[in-house]
């Protein structure tokens, strides 16, 4: 199992996030009287972006359901809020700490940690912040009108309108992600949730009850470099990375789900 401290591998992953309708992920409640009562999340200059912890979690949730699909064990995938339900819980990581055996931290830690990271070992996928492209926005900000529900009575209360800020539909977010030193199951496993990604059926930010939050992701480009060819990528100028296939590791990853279905 790789971990960090030498060079096995990296990912690079570069493309586009399309709103495929508006989306809304919210920075608080404003305090402006001049401003929408809940604002988007801005950048330092003004503009939206999707933090790329966002779109992180959203893609370790869908995973994790994938993996809670095939085999709903502690050790395949873990639920990080219940410390009985951890694939380490506190107790058993005190035992192993004092055992100094991270090897078998390692061997313990379930798949979904593995990848996207736990308390006890850092992530192997970087994701970062997705900014707009700035030749395509022009402050298309829209605001929408909304009203409280009193859930007793089924319907609005008195004097509860507020209104909303959202980013509308067809704006276009760089993406760019990193994944170090992963197995290839991995790099299937991540696939995966990547795939749902570009086939538009996720969502992010809030309101996807109305509607909200629909995106694609166009992957245009993906690029790989391993170990034995760490040197020569350092040292050559004309150095170019090689295109990844995803099909071995998707192929990897079917392969692990099979052993772990045969074993129980």
């Amino acid at each position: 199992m790789a971990m960090f401290d030498k060079f096995q591998s990296r990912l690079n992953l570069t493309g586009e996030v399309k709103t495929l309708t508006a989306i809304r992920i919210g920075a608080g409640r404003s305090t402006s009287p001049i401003s929408s009562d809940l604002p988007v999340i801005r950048d330092a200059e003004g503009s939206p972006y999707i933090p790329g912890s966002s779109f992180k979690g959203v893609l370790r949730s869908y995973v994790e359901s994938i993996l809670r699909s095939i085999a709903n064990h502690r050790h395949i995938v873990c639920n990080p809020t219940d410390n009985a339900k951890q694939c380490i819980t506190r107790e058993e990581m005190k035992l192993l700490r004092e055992k100094r055996n991270d090897q078998l931290i390692l061997e313990k830690t379930c798949w979904a940690c593995q990848l996207f990271g736990s308390l006890w070992y850092a992530s192997k996928l970087q994701i970062r912040d997705l900014h707009v492209q700035p030749n395509i926005w022009f402050d298309q900000y829209q605001q929408r009108d909304g009203v409280a529900i009193d859930r007793d009575t089924e319907t609005s209360s008195d004097r509860k309108l507020y209104d909303y800020e959202v980013v509308p539909a067809g704006v276009v977010f760089d993406f760019h992600a990193i994944v170090d030193n992963a197995e290839d199951w991995q790099l299937g496993m991540l696939y995966l949730g990547l795939s749902a990604f570009e086939k538009g059926e996720l969502t992010i930010g809030g309101g996807s009850s109305r509607g909200l939050g629909a995106i694609e992701l166009s992957i245009n480009s993906t690029s790989y470099i391993d170990k034995h060819h760490i040197v020569q990528y350092l040292t050559d100028d004309d150095y170019e990375d090689e295109d990844a296939d995803w099909e071995p590791w998707v192929k990897t990853f079917r392969t692990k789900i099979n052993q772990q279905l045969e074993a129980n």
